[in-house]
């Protein structure tokens, strides 16, 4: 997470320079080119951050998924014994 946010601040400041290039001349210009690469770095962060949320939130349905496959097996097995149990007890038709 860290090296994404250093890597977006990175190509921040490349932009930045390169709207310097640009327009060498023009403070307005380069002053509106910065804060339209700066509106494009924060639309970057946010996306960046609900990516992490989402890789987040699927980890933890994994770990839950993870640790409850043997209780759903326990109880799959527990329901098999029951059915077979009910099976026997059943008067033959």
């Amino acid at each position: 997470m860290k090296a994404s946010l250093l890597f977006l601040l990175a190509c921040t400041a490349v932009l930045a320079v390169g709207a310097r290039a640009d327009t060498p001349e023009e403070p307005k210009a380069l002053v509106q080119k910065v804060q339209e690469l700066a509106q494009k770095a924060t639309a970057m962060a946010k996306d960046a951050f609900s990516r992490v949320r989402e890789s987040e939130a699927a980890q933890q349905a994994r770990q839950w998924l993870s640790d409850n496959a043997e209780l759903a097996k326990q109880r799959l097995v527990w329901l098999k014994e029951q059915l077979a149990e009910l099976w026997k007890k059943a008067p033959a038709v």
